[in-house]
């Protein structure tokens, strides 16, 4: 049990290295936070819903059922939208992104907003 846990860390790090992801604007996206609803609160892409990752897959229907809709993870760090990305794609989810860390994202968005204001 104890090799299992370490692989699947290993994996979700691996994915997080090679998955940069991309933070552009898309307004088809579904963009999903899936830190905890504390996190979520002190600040959050303006289209996201909150899932935290431990329960991703109980909740996901609930904001879509399609396979292949375009969706973006991002959490503190990288490592839980990770975590959620491999639940996703394991319940048959095509196209899932991990964006990383809310900083990362938010940044995009805050450049996104700049570049529309010009």
């Amino acid at each position: 049990m104890r090799i299992m846990y370490k692989i699947s860390f290993i994996l979700v790090l691996l994915m997080s290295l090679f998955n940069k992801g991309y933070a552009e604007q898309d307004s088809s996206a579904i963009w999903i936070d899936v830190r905890t609803a504390g996190e979520f609160s002190t600040g959050h892409h303006p289209e996201a819903v909150n899932i935290p990752y431990d329960v991703i897959a109980s909740q996901i229907a609930s904001v879509t059922e399609d396979k292949n809709a375009d969706i973006r993870l991002y959490c503190r760090s990288g490592r839980r939208s990770g975590i959620a990305q491999m639940t996703l794609k394991n319940m048959g989810y095509t196209n899932v992104r991990n964006e990383g860390g809310v900083n990362k994202v938010m940044k995009s968005v805050k450049k996104a907003e700049s570049a529309n204001n010009k």
